[in-house]
C-alpha cells in the first residue's frame, strides 16, 4: 500500500478531480486544504507545498515521500499508484 499525501484547496476544481480519481480507485490518502488553514497552520503549509513541488500550484501530490505531482495527472497518477 502506497502513503499518498495530497495538498489541496477546497475551491480548486482540479483538486477535487484529483481526490475523486484516487476515491474511485479505492486509494487511501491524507489531504490537508490549505484555503481552510489559519495563521502559523497556513504558513507552515504553503511553505511546504513551495518546498516540495517548487511553487504555488495545486493539488500536490506525494506517494511514499518520493513522488511529488502537480497538478491532476491522472496518467502519472495511474503509473505511481499502479492502479
Amino acid at each position: 500500500m502506497h502513503k499518498v499525501f495530497v495538498y489541496a484547496l477546497s475551491t480548486c476544481p482540479y483538486c477535487r478531480a484529483a481526490r475523486a480519481y484516487l476515491d474511485e480507485n479505492g486509494v487511501e490518502y491524507d489531504v490537508v486544504e490549505v484555503d481552510k488553514l489559519e495563521g502559523e497552520e497556513y504558513k507552515a503549509a504553503v511553505d511546504e507545498v513551495r518546498r516540495i513541488s517548487g511553487g504555488t500550484a495545486f493539488p500536490v501530490i506525494v506517494i511514499d515521500d518520493d513522488s511529488v505531482i502537480v497538478g491532476f495527472n491522472k496518467k502519472r497518477i495511474k503509473e505511481e499508484l499502479g492502479l
